[in-house]
Parts: C-alpha cells; sequence; structure tokens
C-alpha cells in the first residue's frame, strides 16, 4: 500500500450537514458537505484505519479509543432530536490504538487508552459524508491539555510512520472558530486575514511551516480567529504527520461570512 496523505478538515457545525439548518441560510453547509462527500475519492487508495484527531477531547495526556465497537458521543447541544439518532457503526482498533501509544512513548509522549469512550461528533459527523459505508476501523486520539502547539507538531511527526501501514490521519476541526464572529455576520474581524496567514504557512517549507505553526499566536488577527485554539490544534498533529511532505490547501469557503480553509499534506 503506498503513502497515505494527512488531512485536517473541517467538520462544520454540530450535526449540520443531517438537518434543515435555520440559523442563516439553508445553503450554509451545502458546498463543505458536498466536499466531505468526495474526500474519499479525493484520497484515493482505501485506508485500512482512521487515526482521528477531534477539537472535542482533551486529556491531561494524549490518550487513544481503545474499545473495540465505540459508541458515540452526541456532544452538541439544542438540535432536533433525530440528530440524537445519528449512526456510525465503524469498528474500533485496539491494535491500532496500542501501536499509536507505541509511537508517543518512544518520543516521550505519556498516553493512555479509554476503553470506554466513544466517538464525538467532530468525528461522526464528517465521516457519515467521507466514508459512510462505516466499514473502516476509527481511532480517535484525544489532544494533549494545555494545547501547546509544539507537543501537538512533535506527536504528529511520532505518529508518521502510520501513513506507511495505511492508516489515513487527520486532524478534524474548523480553520475558524470564533463563535462571536460567526453570529456577527459578513465577513468578520480577522477571519480573511488569519486564513490568508494559514494557508501560506500550511504551503511553505515544511521546517518553516513547522516553526510558524508552533508560534501561531503571533500571526496577524490569531486570537480573532481563535479565541480559543482547540479547533485549530488538530491541523498541528496533521502537519507534524506530513512530515517533509508540502501542504496545499483542498477546500476554501465562506461559512457565515467567515473564510474557512482544509488542508492535505502528502
Amino acid at each position: 500500500m503506498s503513502r497515505l496523505p494527512t488531512l485536517y478538515i473541517p467538520h462544520g457545525g454540530g450535526p449540520c450537514f443531517f438537518m434543515d439548518w435555520t440559523m442563516g441560510p439553508a445553503d450554509t453547509w451545502d458546498q463543505m458537505g458536498a466536499w466531505l462527500k468526495g474526500l474519499g475519492q479525493a484520497v484515493g487508495e482505501k485506508p485500512k484505519a482512521l487515526l482521528i484527531v477531534s477539537a472535542h477531547w482533551e486529556e491531561e495526556d494524549f490518550t487513544v479509543t481503545g474499545a473495540a465497537d465505540p459508541d458515540l458521543i452526541y456532544d452538541y447541544y439544542g438540535f432536533p432530536p433525530h440528530t440524537y439518532a445519528l449512526t456510525y457503526d465503524a469498528p474500533g482498533s485496539p491494535t491500532l490504538a496500542a501501536d499509536v501509544r507505541d509511537l508517543l512513548s518512544e518520543a516521550g509522549f505519556p498516553s493512555w487508552s479509554d476503553e470506554t469512550r466513544g466517538l464525538d461528533h467532530g468525528v461522526f459527523v464528517p465521516f457519515k459524508l467521507v466514508y459512510p459505508e462505516a466499514d473502516i476501523p476509527v481511532v480517535q486520539l484525544s489532544l494533549k491539555a494545555g494545547l501547546e502547539p509544539g507537543a501537538h507538531v512533535d506527536a504528529g511527526r511520532a505518529l508518521a510512520p502510520l501513513r506507511d501501514q495505511g492508516v489515513l490521519i487527520v486532524g478534524s476541526g474548523m480553520s475558524y472558530h470564533n463563535m462571536a464572529g460567526f453570529m456577527a455576520g459578513d465577513a468578520p474581524s480577522g477571519a480573511d486575514v488569519f486564513d490568508r496567514w494559514l494557508t501560506e504557512t500550511v504551503e511553505s517549507d515544511p521546517a518553516r511551516r513547522a516553526d510558524r505553526l508552533r508560534h501561531w499566536e503571533d500571526a496577524p488577527a490569531a486570537r480573532d480567529a481563535h479565541p480559543r485554539e482547540e479547533h485549530l490544534i488538530p491541523l498541528m498533529v496533521a502537519a507534524g504527520a506530513g512530515a517533509e511532505d508540502r501542504g496545499q490547501c483542498i477546500y476554501s469557503d465562506r461559512v457565515m461570512g467567515a473564510a474557512l480553509s482544509g488542508y492535505r499534506f502528502g
């Protein structure tokens, strides 16, 4: 099997792809949903497993889901009842979870396995579109408390060998995540300037990319785009796992006035 790329994808707002959207134009999430539906084909070769880092799970140390049959966590609020009955019956992979922990340990990161935690909406909502058959094993990796960007870049680099074993490594978040900005309407403050910086960073030389991501707070409008960075940090893992591969912007959209992007490495 050839080396798989790594990805950083937007996962939308709650279960937005599976309901009539009422918080703005009805087609608000259509372009993102259509792009996610085509992403599996764009990746090409079907992965043997998925390792997904979602913005919605933080632990003191890196932690993986260890269940063979993970449940779903409906960690969104105030949505229609049917969105709490969505299913995604992908199996887990205790073997992959152990491999992830071994690689993190070799890089000096303590880690844990949680055999009871399910997959949150940053995983199952987008992947119901990407791989709707739910026949690829999924392991979720938490963010590390403190959200230190360098630690996540380094953790991603430690996990890069999994790409040669058929594992698709995905960071799931949002390149812009300021809820007040979204609600403000057209062209939220800082969204465009940060988006340009982020794409320039991702598409730069890998060494420069890593340095800029480690210091993302120095970017123009950084805190306007991310008052809290949990939706950006999954990008650090994907970029780290991208190793020496150049990054490219593979998705560009404007949602509720804000510029959003998705990226691929390799």
